[in-house]
């Protein structure tokens, strides 16, 4: 009972902390990407991993539906193809199981959304540098992130949460605000697009 009831203190601290701006800023850019027909890719692991394949969902799927087919998002999880990631990760790297692909799909004016708890998974690492270098531009949204992932990214949402459960938590959290915040666009203004 007692780790419950810590458990929900961190998540209610969390909320009193919840920077609703920059949330807001993160959802501008990605509505402006979605409005100009750019692909978003999303990457993480582990827990984060099937929170990048649920953007898919509420995304592509939510938001579509929503705008009754005025925006169509083309949202890409790099962690969602168990078949290239374990063939990248055996025979090039594991560290290069995101930046491998978006070598081949990413196109310019593209954006990469990075999920990482600590910040410091390797192939989350080499992923900043690459678009660093491909001058892709980057949201990362983190747990308990050190230095380095925050000189790396054009945008940084750091929960100051160190708990990867809550961390995750609040990545899905983030994530359903943002969806359905843009889905409400429509429904509150009888589905006509607000540009």
């Amino acid at each position: 009972m007692k780790h419950i009831n810590n458990y929900l203190d961190k998540i209610k601290k969390g909320i009193e902390d919840f920077d609703i701006y920059k949330l807001k800023k993160i959802e501008n850019i990605i509505f402006s990407k979605i409005k100009d027909n750019k692909k978003i890719f999303v990457c993480g692991n582990g827990g984060s991993a099937s929170i990048a394949n649920h953007f898919l969902c509420d995304f592509n799927k939510g938001i579509k539906l929503s705008s009754k087919y005025k925006l169509k998002p083309k949202i890409i999880s790099l962690s969602d193809n168990i078949e290239l990631v374990t063939a990248i990760s055996n025979d090039i790297s594991y560290n290069k199981i995101f930046s491998f692909q978006l070598d081949n799909y990413y196109s310019k004016g593209d954006l990469v959304i990075l999920l990482s708890c600590s910040g410091n998974s390797k192939n989350i690492i080499n992923t900043l540098n690459y678009c660093k270098k491909k001058k892709i531009y980057t949201i990362t949204l983190t747990g308990f992130a050190n230095k380095y992932i925050k000189k790396k990214k054009n945008i940084n949402y750091n929960l100051g949460i160190k708990n990867y459960g809550i961390s995750e938590d609040f990545f899905q959290i983030i994530m359903h605000m943002i969806s359905q915040n843009i889905r409400l666009k429509f429904i509150k203004n009888k589905n006509k697009l607000i540009l």
